[in-house]
């Protein structure tokens, strides 16, 4: 069982050592899951589409976790061409190999405009996710229940270059995925166990926040 990642900076692992990638690879090794990156640092969704072939097809995982949207956000890429790029990358996928898709956010952003503007295509997935009938993983809900759950700030699990995660924030972003990939294909996926360093012995999980409408 092969499930890729297709993103930019952030499933790169870009500023960190331990990618949240890198413990999908680890939670998922027991179940014989091969986890793939195909994600470069500053690629967008235009570099998704243009190199599908070399990063995605060739390799014909049997899931693709799509997560475009920080970059284009701060690269000034259009909300309307980055959706109907993430749509020629499912409809290619779907054409040549037919795998299981999953669109995912990131992280939020303190600064209320970094948010607006990463918003716009955090939602754009949404509704590709609903018209094409991909799965969801809305990450950043989860990673604002979680500085909610903590008293903690988005400055405190990111870079000094807000975009982009650090550690801490990394395996905040490796729980989130975990659990829903896990809630979507139980037969597939580990049971769910919390990353190290999550929680301490008084502290209660994080909780996936609910969507807004």
């Amino acid at each position: 069982m092969r499930l890729l990642i297709r993103g930019g900076s952030v499933a790169a692992g870009h500023g960190v050592m331990k990618s949240y990638v890198d413990i999908l690879a680890e939670s998922l090794m027991g179940r014989g899951v091969e986890v793939m990156n195909r994600s470069r640092h500053r690629e967008t969704s235009f570099e998704g589409i243009g190199s599908f072939a070399e990063d995605i097809d060739v390799f014909r995982p049997d899931i693709l976790l799509i997560q475009f949207g920080v970059d284009d956000a701060f690269d000034y890429v259009y909300r309307s061409e980055f959706q109907e790029n993430i749509v020629q990358m499912i409809r290619r996928a779907r054409l040549h190999f037919n795998p299981a898709i999953f669109l995912a956010t990131c992280h939020t952003f303190d600064d209320p405009h970094d948010m607006a503007s990463v918003d716009i295509f955090y939602k754009s997935l949404r509704i590709v996710a609903e018209d094409l009938g991909c799965k969801w993983i809305p990450a950043h809900s989860y990673w604002a229940g979680y500085l909610a759950d903590h008293h903690l700030r988005s400055a405190d699990l990111v870079l000094s270059d807000s975009r982009y995660p650090n550690e801490h924030g990394h395996r905040v972003i490796a729980q989130s995925v975990i659990e829903w990939l896990d809630r979507n294909d139980t037969a597939l996926l580990p049971a769910y166990r919390p990353c190290d360093g999550l929680r301490d012995g008084k502290s209660k999980p994080a909780q996936p926040s609910k969507e807004a409408p």
